[in-house]
């Protein structure tokens, strides 16, 4: 089931007859949604957003995190139950994260995915005009795939991966029109609104990788690409990196469509230079929904499953990696 997000400044979720209720908190009670329990099994909270005791309460006893995000996506944290009793597996994780082989050819595998999406993305919009720059950028990332299997230390598959998804972005930018001002990728804080959508996808796309992560029991601080740092979700990191480029199509269909366009965007202070409008952000993350409702046919399932499941099976495979001992990470392979 998709989250419930919630973008609406000063209002409070409450607890109304095993419904969640999202309710104004300015002068007259106004009821904004209102969706039963048993619905949902996420919350995230943009801003300056309320929840009352037993809504907390509810919300623990099935399981159903939130997530704390600050008004321009930026993560503040979570609220989650109790952890899944998975001694046997997490156990197995940490023990491979002591295997340099095991982290190596994981990590390769999770870069590797990532590349493959990344050329998916560029051809499918560089077939009807052919940019001579999507062209380079084309053999470069396919050059990067071949090279991949030579890297012989963690050091040196980040910078390939680095180099490689600096050029993409080159490629990317291309299939922009000039007015969104959108020359690289660029972020803490973003500058242009592209990479504020960006930014906000990747951050969206985070959370829900970390939760399929801890659906199948897995550490989702534990990571093999991502360095293991303190409140970083690196195993999130890791699964999130060959869906970033489903998040790259979001928001170029957002602005070619002109879903949105640079008038959601307002100057704003040296720390957070483009703020894009709360309209603005209920229609991104409409889009993003629709983008995570559609279907996927699952390589090793062999069946369709909506975007948001296949980040779950994705984490399965992870855990089946790690119980075997077979540090081989199969990308979901988009077309």
């Amino acid at each position: 089931m998709p989250p419930l997000y919630v973008v609406q400044q000063n209002s409070k979720l409450r607890i109304r007859n095993r419904r969640l209720q999202v309710e104004t908190e300015n002068g007259a009670t106004e009821i904004l949604a209102s969706v039963p329990l048993s619905q949902v099994d996420q919350v995230v909270l943009f801003g300056n957003i309320g929840l009352t005791t037993p809504a907390i309460d509810s919300l623990l006893a099935q399981n159903c995190e939130v997530v704390f995000l600050t008004t321009r996506g930026e993560y503040r944290g979570r609220l989650v139950g109790s952890l899944t009793p998975h001694v046997p597996l997490r156990r197995a994780q940490y023990t491979r994260l002591g295997e340099p082989d095991f982290v190596l050819e994981m990590a390769k595998g999770f870069v590797g995915a990532k590349f493959q999406h990344q050329r998916a993305l560029l051809m499918r919009h560089n077939r009807d005009r052919p940019n001579p720059e999507i062209d380079s950028v084309l053999a470069q990332i396919k050059q990067a795939s071949e090279a991949l299997p030579r890297k012989t230390t963690l050091s040196s598959l980040m910078g390939l991966e680095g180099s490689t998804t600096a050029a993409y972005f080159r490629g990317l930018r291309q299939l922009f029109d000039p007015a969104w001002g959108f020359k690289d990728r660029n972020r803490r804080p973003p500058r242009d609104p592209v990479n504020v959508l960006l930014s906000f996808g990747y951050t969206l796309l985070t959370q829900l990788a970390s939760s399929a992560i801890q659906t199948v029991g897995l550490d989702p601080y534990a990571g093999f690409l991502h360095e293991v740092a303190y409140n970083r979700p690196a195993l999130g990191l890791d699964l999130l990196e060959e869906f970033r480029p489903a998040v790259d199509g979001i928001v170029l269909w957002c602005c070619n469509s002109r879903q949105l366009t640079p008038q959601d965007f307002t100057p704003g202070p040296a720390e957070r230079p483009v703020i894009l409008s709360e309209t603005g952000q209920r229609r991104f993350l409409q889009a993003f929904e629709q983008r995570l409702d559609q279907k996927f046919t699952h390589p090793i399932r062999d069946m369709q499953f909506p975007l948001r499941q296949c980040l779950v099976e994705q984490a399965r495979q992870i855990a089946g990696c790690i119980q075997n001992g077979t540090p081989i990470y199969r990308g979901m392979g988009f077309r």
